[in-house]
């Protein structure tokens, strides 16, 4: 078994000074940890920084965030991607503000019960905000747990595998400190493809080292073909102010709650035509008017699959929907405008490719 020790006594002199976290002896706080654990989902420390920071400047408590419109939520949320994360982080704070008294839950069980909490974040909560023995398994963790017992299986399989042995890991005097110890390793140190095993303290204890294998685990299966769908954008102007018609995107789905252009179906099929047959984009546009296509295409890479938009404008002054937001270019960066959505902007409002 690996001796914990010597990852702790690496982290006390190497640890990653990040915005959420407290220096030794302080206590963290639930509020930060969490709101943090919700925006590092399928999300880079990079990237997350400055999102975090606007967030606390904010909203510097739970109640705060509990008490701001959705929207603003969304707002600030824009471009961190998987909108569901921003509506639940909302719900959430809504039910520890009113039901729990601006308190979170401390195990991972009662975590688990709050809206987008699964089983990886309530661990990581209940482990760093209130140091509970909870067996923590992100990416980071993931590869170091996989390097230090050699295990072979691949991946997603080997979780059932790692999950416990990430638990044999933690040292119960700093179950917190060890969890974010572990990330730390394995972001620094136990990195992919090419690990820096001479600078890691666990090296003598690593069964993947010892075999000279740790560059080879964890095991992934074949990377798949990224599949790609078509769709048609349409940007329908308002002559006398050039405001943009939007839509509010269903609930459920990709971008669910978000504002997005009306589109036709993001997919292939004979049924629906090609983004560019007319059929197709009379059937789908949400007006009638003189549809002039945009050169040029928009291309967005989520989870499972690229989208390509081929984007439609038309100006009108009569026969507009009544339904809908009415919103000028000048306004977009104050609304919760997705990148996607950003992305047709600058393809649609850059001069060269303006039909007129």
């Amino acid at each position: 078994m690996p001796d914990m020790r010597k990852l702790l006594d690496w982290y006390d002199a190497h640890r990653r000074d990040l915005p959420w976290r407290v220096n030794g002896g302080e206590t963290p706080d639930p509020y930060r940890v969490w709101l943090s654990e919700i925006m590092l989902q399928q999300t880079t420390v990079t990237t997350v920084r400055d999102y975090f920071d606007r967030f606390l400047s904010r909203w510097p408590t739970v109640h705060a965030l509990a008490a701001a419109p959705l929207e603003a939520v969304l707002t600030e949320w824009a471009g961190l991607g998987y909108y569901a994360r921003a509506r639940n982080l909302h719900k959430c704070a809504r039910i520890v503000s009113t039901e729990l008294n601006g308190r979170f839950p401390a195990t991972p069980k009662a975590l688990q019960t709050l809206p987008g909490i699964g089983p990886y974040t309530a661990a990581a909560v209940a482990a760093i905000a209130f140091d509970r023995p909870a067996p923590v398994l992100d990416g980071n963790i993931e590869r170091v747990s996989a390097r230090l017992f050699a295990i072979g299986e691949p991946l997603p399989q080997a979780r059932k595998i790692l999950r416990p042995l990430a638990g044999q890991l933690i040292d119960n005097r700093r179950p917190g400190d060890t969890a974010q110890a572990l990330m730390d390793l394995g972001a620094m140190i136990c990195i992919p493809r090419t690990p820096r095993c001479g600078d890691c303290p666990l090296a003598d204890d690593c069964a993947a080292h010892n075999q000279a294998i740790a560059g080879s685990l964890p095991r992934r299966p074949a990377r798949k073909q990224t599949p790609t769908r078509r769709a048609a954008a349409f940007w329908l102007e308002r002559a006398h102010d050039g405001a943009v018609y939007f839509e509010t995107r269903p609930a459920k789905g990709l971008l669910g709650g978000m504002l997005g252009l009306p589109c036709s179906p993001w997919e292939n099929s004979s049924r629906n035509g090609k983004p560019d047959d007319p059929e197709a984009v009379s059937h789908h546009a949400p007006v009638r008017g003189t549809w002039q296509k945009v050169p040029g295409e928009v291309s967005h890479i989520f989870t499972h699959f690229r989208l390509r938009l081929t984007v439609y404008r038309c100006r009108l002054e009569t026969g507009l929907p009544d339904t809908g937001h009415w919103i000028v270019p000048a306004a977009f960066p104050q609304r919760p405008l997705p990148t996607l959505m950003r992305k047709i902007a600058a393809h649609v409002l850059n001069p060269e490719h303006d039909p007129q």
